[in-house]
This record gives structure tokens, C-alpha cells and sequence, in this order.
């Protein structure tokens, strides 16, 4: 396992300008993380291969690996001259994903306001073929590339696994954030348990959880079903992360862990306790 960062864990500093990516990579090779997981939010790097190359050989100097890319994406267009300008830019993508070095990128699949599984039925094999092509192409370049538990449409485990199974590629898999699945109710250690066999790479954050019936004011935001959530410094929240970590670590699972960080808290603090958090509990599981 090596255990690293997300700089959106960062995004508060990133987006104040208090740190530049270059001073994120700095700070998490600092804290003992053993990669960064890129993902472009409070810098400018979709299309700047110069920066690309930039990242790439600052991650070398401090001796850690680049492990993810992750971007947004949406195919469920009006217009199939849209559906094809999308998939095509995310092939777009991959070809900087490359220049990073990495061999996993994580795209998102579509935005919906109809929720539903009908809906859901009703697009997969749309959302599924676009998913193959960006899958062939990156291919090439070795890259695997994968879908997140989020954004409400594609979040539920089982949609997850349905999308998979849709592309039927072998480098087309899930980028698990273990945290995610309460956005839509469902509960996080068996939907990890039951999405662990598909993941790429694993996100680990934490939210605090109020019934619906309690509406904690500022800073909180509803699930899929009105449960009230809002952004924890991991192992601190309401989720059960010592069992999750026990799910994953006994899994056999020996990829890259990322943390997620998107609390209230300043983010450099957030993100160290959450890391230090991490670390500590994977270490005391036997």
C-alpha cells in the first residue's frame, strides 16, 4: 500500500493562492505522503503540457509517485455532436494524463437531475460506450482508466459495477472512495466491500452524518435521500474508517490509497490529521 494525497484536499490553499501545485507536492513528499493524486481545481492544467511536464519532474525530485489523474466529464449531452466533442476531449486528456506519467485516470460519466434507475437504465449503454473508447485509447498508453462513486447518477455501488460490467474492458475499472457512497444512503462498508474487486485506486475521507430532521444550518449538504453531511478530517467524522481500512487491508488490496480532505477545518491541518490518521490505523490492523 503507499499512502498518499489529493491535492483537492488543498483546494482552500490552492484556490487563495497561499500555495501553488508545486508547493502542494512539496508539502505532501514533507508529510511523509508517498504520492499525489493530481486533480486540476485551483490551477490551470487541462491542455498545459508544459505544467504537465513540470509536475511529473517535481514528483521525481521528491522521490514520490503521481499516482491518479482525475477529471470531469459528461456524456449525457442534448446533441450527438456533443456526446462525441465530450468523449473526445477526454481523450484529450489522456493524452496529458500520459505526459504525467501516470497509469490511472479517473473521469466522470454523466450529470443528472433525474436520478432515477430508470434514467440510469435508460443511458448506460450511451454512457458505456463512451467509456469504452476513452478506455481503448488509453489503453496505449497503459493507462487504466476508471469512474468515481460520485456526483448522485453513478454513485450507488451497484450502478458502479453496472457501468463496469456495460464497457467490459479490462483497463476500465472505479477510482473507491469510500466515503461517497452515504451521499446517496447506502452504507459505506458493504458498498466498499462489494466495489473493492473493481478499484483502481481508493479514496479515503470521512463525513459527519445528521438525520434529516435536524438541520445543522451553514456548511452541510443533503443526500440523495435528505440525510444531512458535511466534510470530516478522517477518523473524526461518523463514518466507521478503522472497518473500512480492515475491509480494504484484508482484501489483499495493495494500491494506492488517497486521502480526500474537504472539511471546514484550515486544509493543511485537516489534511495532516487525516493522513497521520490513516497511517496509524492501517498500521494497527493485524
Amino acid at each position: 500500500m503507499k499512502l498518499g494525497v489529493s491535492t483537492y484536499s488543498l483546494y482552500q490553499a490552492l484556490k487563495s493562492g497561499e500555495m501553488s501545485i508545486m508547493d502542494v507536492i512539496d508539502w505532501i513528499a514533507d508529510q511523509g505522503g508517498e504520492h499525489v493524486e493530481i486533480v486540476p481545481l485551483g490551477y490551470d492544467l487541462p491542455g498545459n503540457f508544459a505544467l504537465a511536464d513540470a509536475i511529473r519532474e517535481k514528483a521525481q525530485a521528491r522521490g514520490i509517485d503521481i499516482s491518479n489523474y482525475a477529471i470531469g466529464a459528461n456524456f449525457l449531452t442534448e446533441t450527438e455532436e456533443e456526446y462525441q466533442q465530450e468523449i473526445e476531449r477526454v481523450k484529450g486528456e489522456v493524452d496529458l494524463a500520459a505526459r504525467l506519467g501516470v497509469t490511472k485516470m479517473r473521469h466522470d460519466v454523466a450529470r443528472s437531475e433525474d436520478l432515477s434507475i430508470r434514467n440510469f437504465n435508460a443511458n448506460l449503454d450511451r454512457l458505456a460506450e463512451a467509456c469504452r473508447q476513452i478506455a481503448d485509447y488509453a489503453n496505449q498508453f497503459g493507462i487504466v482508466t476508471s469512474v468515481e462513486n460520485h456526483g448522485f447518477f453513478v454513485q450507488h455501488s451497484e450502478r458502479v459495477q453496472a457501468l463496469i460490467h456495460a464497457v467490459d474492458r479490462a483497463n476500465f475499472r472505479t477510482t473507491l472512495d469510500v466515503g461517497n457512497f452515504v451521499c446517496v444512503d447506502e452504507d459505506s462498508v458493504a458498498a466498499v466491500t462489494n466495489n473493492l474487486p473493481y478499484a483502481s485506486i481508493v479514496h479515503v475521507k470521512d463525513f459527519y452524518i445528521r438525520p434529516s430532521n435536524q438541520n445543522p444550518g451553514e456548511g452541510w449538504f443533503k443526500s440523495s435521500y435528505g440525510t444531512y453531511l458535511r466534510g470530516a478530517i478522517v477518523a473524526q467524522g461518523d463514518l466507521n474508517i478503522p472497518e473500512i481500512l480492515r475491509v480494504v487491508k484484508s482484501s489483499g488490496y495493495d494500491g494506492y490509497i488517497s486521502l480526500e480532505f474537504e472539511g471546514m477545518e484550515e486544509c493543511k491541518r485537516g489534511t495532516l490529521i487525516g493522513l497521520q490518521n490513516i497511517r496509524r490505523i492501517w498500521d494497527e490492523i493485524n
